[in-house]
């Protein structure tokens, strides 16, 4: 037994019990301040325990808002986003065992169930499309909100909804995920270990199972059926979509007179209010425009016969709300834990779907012998979860940054796109062919998820051509999605969908009369089924329809269009590719010659030849070899899937002006010549900005004049600076008479006193070229080497050196004088010889 119940059964003895009999919500209030975590959770069991739900009513919205925090996001509550278990064992512990589906929260939640009382839930904290819905007086389409809109007394402002208990907590517990921002240093914590994605998923596991036919009994509930909740009528007409509909909530809570009836048609309310919340708060956000563009022809004009309804009434103008609405845009950005917890219900959802049983997956097989919960199963993904899937997808892929933490998104639409993973005969498949291959059993959800596929395939790819492919993280997105649409027999599968997409409407001509509006969501789901449709062409047309509207321009997958992208991503791969392996030559050359004495830092740095566009040089070699790998793969997978040959991906790279130079360097970035140098092109633009390509920077000024390096004494260079100049300035004369023999002592001054290769020297700036012209520079003499800790540090190991043979500083110093004439007498002949022979 826990510490947690034992403190609750020592609470419970008869004498105890007796010395609190109210419940105290103050006494409550203020030991959440208090008293420890611990034994504030056995204060809370005690009181749901031993008191009545008339009393309790009270504090559970406090109770919910000190668990969840407040919808504003200023109280945080339990924080159950950054609790894990293996931080805060006990409160961690604590915290589950509370908050668990059989637990004792859940608990107070069923006994205010069973007593009809109703919460106020603010319409403002509701996501932004469905919050400027209402407040409009439109009812969103989800029943989720029928029957539930409270209006003021004196108008329109403070609107509520009239929750029931199970469905105030849920929308407390989805909306924390959102409200609640992250605390400081909590950035890094892991969120699958987390308390709240833990919860999700025990919620998921127990009100959408995927093993058997009924949902697990309340074990805290009276022992008499639930009573009904009265329906709550809007106080003002509203326009509502397929309002003539029963929602499957209000037909098993209000129906409910029958003590014999089937259990489960009394329980899987909760099924559909979970995952209707779920749905609804975190996935109903995008803009309202787009939100306007999914809802069928026949809501619209409802919509507009209502207001045209409601400004003939009060003999005034109507008021200006379309505008209002058409201008509305919410500005949210999902998280990335957000993501991965909706990549979460995604996964549980397929289970749950895929549990049905292989005589219960089609409609056509449906009896009155079938358990509301396996009709549950069957139409929960299309009927609440496609369409705003579909969207919310659409918001992440347009708005998400350009970076490696899109991989969460990415995993989150693969999951959707691949139900075959989570379906129960996977286990089965014994060999690998037959595991990698898409059954044909997949092909209707494949064809009614269409745009799923082929539009999202499309935008990846928008990103994919605006992304550094260099990094590995972002190859491995690549290789993913490949992967994916690589698998056999998907192409085919989405080749025939769109095939069934673009079909002439005019070859079928029973098909003719029918109209391809946005189906409804709000009946409910054990009502008699529709006659199933065989027309396989007419489903997949309703799909993409409902989502994208009558006049929608399809792009198909495998068209010329998306094609000429896939050809600029196999374009792109390969620059990548040469890139990150001409980025490992250079960092290999860099590595074999450093000097000996680098690892004390007194080795001058190249400034010019670093190359920092990407993550290569802080995962070192073996990135390299992973991005080259998922370049490679997701390539062959590209070329596999849209049926490139070798010979057009030859032909592209060489007409792109992909390949390298003699040496084995990469080119320039794409530019054109004019009056004042080389100028970018946009394919240049983009080459520099992804890292594709780069210019070989170097400082092209007077090398006197350059910055003090870090591997240089500041000071003892400003005082040689100042003597050179003194030198230079007093001996200009003889030093240019010197440099202008034709002998040997000419050449030898000219060695030294000239900058070896200024004349031959390339200058790409053009105010570089006009400042050479305009200042041309003599015969000098140059002392900066003597300021480098490089130079100082060789001649301190040559004296030490030459004191170990008994030699003193002055004669080291004349044998070193003299072995420097020696070197320079010897250039000095090679560099004559050099220009005789170019001569």
């Amino acid at each position: 037994m826990t510490t947690f119940r034992r403190g609750v059964a020592e609470w419970r003895s008869p004498s105890l019990r007796r010395a609190t009999l109210w419940v105290p919500q103050a006494s409550l209030k203020a030991d959440s301040v208090n008293k420890p975590f611990a034994q504030r959770c056995q204060d809370l069991v005690k009181v749901i325990e031993d008191f009545p739900a008339k009393e309790l009513h009270a504090i559970f919205p406090w109770l919910v808002e000190s668990i969840f925090g407040s919808l504003d996001g200023v109280l945080v509550g339990w924080n159950l986003r950054c609790l894990q278990g293996r931080v805060s064992p006990v409160e961690y512990s604590i915290a589950m065992e509370f908050l668990d589906p059989g637990g004792p929260m859940m608990k107070l939640v069923y006994k205010l169930q069973a007593e009809d009382y109703k919460f106020d839930f603010p319409v403002s904290y509701l996501p932004g499309p469905v919050k400027a819905s209402i407040q409009e007086r439109v009812l969103p389409d989800s029943p989720l909100y029928h029957n539930k809109v409270q209006f003021p007394p004196t108008g329109g402002l403070g609107l509520n909804l009239a929750l029931n208990p199970f469905e105030y907590y849920m929308f407390f517990f989805a909306l924390s995920l959102i409200t609640q921002k992250p605390l400081p240093g909590t950035l890094h914590i892991r969120t699958s270990d987390c308390a709240y994605f833990i919860l999700v998923d025990r919620y998921l596991s127990w009100f959408l199972p995927t093993e058997g036919s009924v949902l697990p009994a309340l074990s805290s509930s009276p022992g008499g059926p639930n009573p009904s909740p009265a329906p709550r009528t809007p106080t003002m007409p509203f326009a509502s979509y397929g309002l003539h509909h029963t929602s499957l909530l209000k037909r098993h809570i209000s129906h409910q007179t029958s003590v014999n009836a089937d259990p489960a048609s009394h329980e899987i309310w909760r099924s559909e209010t979970l995952l209707q919340v779920f749905v609804e708060m975190w996935l109903h956000h995008y803009s309202l425009e787009m939100y306007q563009k999914m809802q069928s022809p026949h809501a619209k004009l409802e919509v507009l016969h209502y207001r045209l309804s409601v400004s003939s009434a009060l003999h005034s103008p109507a008021q200006p709300s379309l505008q209002a609405l058409h201008a509305y845009q919410e500005s949210f950005t999902p998280t990335e834990e957000h993501v991965l917890v909706v990549r979460l219900l995604l996964k549980h959802l397929h289970a749950f779907s895929n549990s049905l049983k292989p005589e219960q997956v089609s409609p056509s097989t449906h009896s009155h012998a079938t358990s509301p919960l396996e009709e549950f199963k069957r139409a929960a993904v299309p009927r609440f979860v496609q369409q705003k899937l579909y969207l919310f997808l659409q918001h992440c892929f347009g708005h998400w940054p350009l970076d490696a933490s899109f991989r969460a998104v990415l995993e989150m639409w693969l999951s959707y796109l691949q139900p075959w993973r989570y379906a129960p005969e996977k286990q089965a498949q014994s060999s690998d062919c037959q595991a990698r291959c898409v059954s044909e059993r997949w092909a209707p959800f494949v064809q009614e998820n269409l745009l799923m596929y082929t539009k999202l395939f499309v935008g990846f790819l928008s990103r994919a051509l605006r992304t550094d492919l260099v990094s590995p993280k972002n190859a491995l997105m690549v290789f993913r999605v490949a992967k994916v649409f690589a698998q056999p027999n998907l192409a085919e599968m989405i080749q025939k969908g769109e095939q069934l997409f673009l079909e002439p409407e005019l070859v079928i001509p029973h098909r003719q009369h029918r109209l391809f509006t946005a189906p409804t969501f709000t009946g409910s789901f054990l009502s008699s089924w529709p006659p199933a449709v065989t027309d396989a062409s007419f489903k997949v047309k309703s799909h993409v329809y409902s989502l994208e509207g009558q006049d929608c321009k399809y792009t198909p997958m495998f068209g010329p269009e998306v094609r000429t992208l896939v050809l600029r991503l196999a374009q792109l791969i390969t620059q990548a590719k040469q890139t990150a392996k001409s980025i490992s030559d250079q960092c290999g050359e860099s590595t074999a010659g450093r000097p000996f004495l680098s690892w004390l830092g007194f080795c001058s740095t190249d400034t010019n030849g670093s190359y920092a566009a990407n993550d290569l040089d802080e995962m070192g070699q073996d990135s390299v070899r992973k991005t080259d790998e998922y370049l490679e793969k997701a390539l062959e997978y590209l070329c596999q899937m849209f049926r490139l040959s070798e010979a057009q991906l030859t032909q592209l790279t060489l007409a792109l002006g992909t390949t390298q130079d003699e040496n084995g360097k990469k080119q320039l970035p794409d530019c054109v010549v004019g009056e004042d140098g080389l100028i970018l092109t946009p394919l240049g633009r983009y080459q520099i900005i992804n890292g594709l390509r780069r210019f070989d920077i170097e400082y092209q000024g007077d090398s006197e004049l350059q910055p003090i390096r870090s591997y240089e004494i500041a000071s003892l260079v400003r005082v040689l600076f100042r003597l050179s100049s003194a030198i230079n300035r007093r001996f200009a004369g003889p030093m240019a008479a010197l440099c202008s023999r034709a002998d040997f002592l000419g050449s030898f001054c000219r060695y030294h006193l000239t900058e070896p290769g200024l004349a031959d020297r390339h200058l790409l700036s053009p105010v570089a070229r006009g400042c050479a012209a305009r200042r041309p520079r003599g015969p000098r003499l140059s002392l900066r080497f003597l300021g480098s800790y490089r130079t100082l540090l060789s001649l301190l190991l040559a004296f030490f050196v030459a004191s170990l043979f008994c030699i003193g500083p002055l004669p080291c110093a004349l044998l070193l004088v003299l072995g420097y004439l020696l070197y320079a007498v010897a250039m000095t002949l090679l560099t004559e010889r050099s220009k005789l022979h170019h001569l």
